[in-house]
C-alpha cells in the first residue's frame, strides 16, 4: 500500500463513503415481506452490524498510529450503515429489528475482553462468515431489494478482510514464523467451528437461499486458507 501504510486504506474508504452519498439509498418502496426464515436470519445479521465500534476505536487509538486509527473509524461507520440498511430493508417488508441475540453477545464480550491484536483475530471471523452469508443473500433471495442491499454490503465487507490482514500481518510480523502458524491454524479451526454453528442457526434461511448447511461450512473453511496465508 501507498507511501504510509494506512494511507491507501484512508483514500479507498473515502471513496467509498464518496460513492454511497453520489448513489444514496436504494429505493425502499420496493421492499416486499421476507420469507420467515429469511427474516429472522437477516435480523440476526442486523444485530450483529449494529455495535457501535467504540472498543475497537480505542484500542486502535491507543496503538499510536492516528491513519490506522481514522481508518478504523471509516470502518466502524461503514458496519453502522450496514446496520441502517439491514432495518431499513425489514422496514420496508413490515419486520422490526431485535434487541440483541445470543450469537452477538458472545462475540462482543469476546472482544471487548482482549487486546488490539486478538480482537480483530475474532473480528476477522465474524468477517469471514459474513463474507459467504452476504454472497447468498445477494444470490439467493427473491426479493430485488434484499439482493441490493446484499451485494451493498458484501462489496464492503471484500474490502474489510483486506484491510484486517494488513493490520494483523504488521502485529504478527514480530513473532517467530511457527507462533505465527500457530495463531492462524488456531484461527482457522474456530472460524470453522463458528462457520457451524452459524449453518445451523441459520440452516432455514440457507436453505431458502439455495445454500445446504454443509456446503456453506465448507466454503467458508475454504475461504479461509488464503486469508490466513495473508496474516502470516
Amino acid at each position: 500500500m501507498g507511501t504510509t501504510a494506512y494511507e491507501d486504506w484512508i483514500r479507498d474508504f473515502e471513496a467509498a463513503r464518496d460513492e454511497r452519498a453520489e448513489r444514496g439509498d436504494p429505493d425502499w418502496r420496493t421492499g416486499v415481506p421476507l420469507d420467515p426464515a429469511i427474516r429472522r436470519s437477516v435480523q440476526r445479521f442486523q444485530v450483529g452490524e449494529d455495535g457501535d465500534g467504540a472498543e475497537l476505536i480505542t484500542k486502535a487509538e491507543a496503538a499510536g498510529d492516528a491513519e490506522y486509527a481514522s481508518a478504523v473509524r471509516m470502518f466502524v461507520a461503514e458496519e453502522r450503515n450496514h446496520a441502517r440498511l439491514l432495518a431499513l430493508l425489514l422496514a420496508s417488508g413490515g419486520a422490526p429489528v431485535i434487541a440483541s441475540h445470543w450469537s452477538d453477545r458472545v462475540f462482543v464480550t469476546l472482544r471487548r475482553a482482549l487486546g488490539l491484536r486478538l480482537e480483530l483475530l475474532v473480528l476477522m471471523i465474524a468477517e469471514a462468515v459474513a463474507l459467504r452469508y452476504y454472497r447468498a443473500l445477494r444470490d439467493g433471495a427473491g426479493d430485488a431489494l434484499a439482493r441490493e442491499v446484499a451485494g451493498r454490503i458484501l462489496a464492503d465487507e471484500e474490502r474489510h478482510v483486506p484491510f484486517h490482514c494488513h493490520r494483523l500481518r504488521r502485529s504478527l510480523r514480530p513473532l517467530p514464523p511457527p507462533v505465527r502458524l500457530l495463531v492462524t491454524s488456531g484461527w482457522r479451526a474456530a472460524l470453522a467451528a463458528v462457520s457451524l454453528v452459524v449453518a445451523v442457526d441459520h440452516g432455514p434461511a440457507l436453505r431458502r437461499l439455495g445454500v445446504r448447511r454443509f456446503r456453506f461450512v465448507a466454503e467458508v473453511v475454504r475461504s479461509s486458507g488464503p486469508i490466513a496465508a495473508t496474516m502470516r
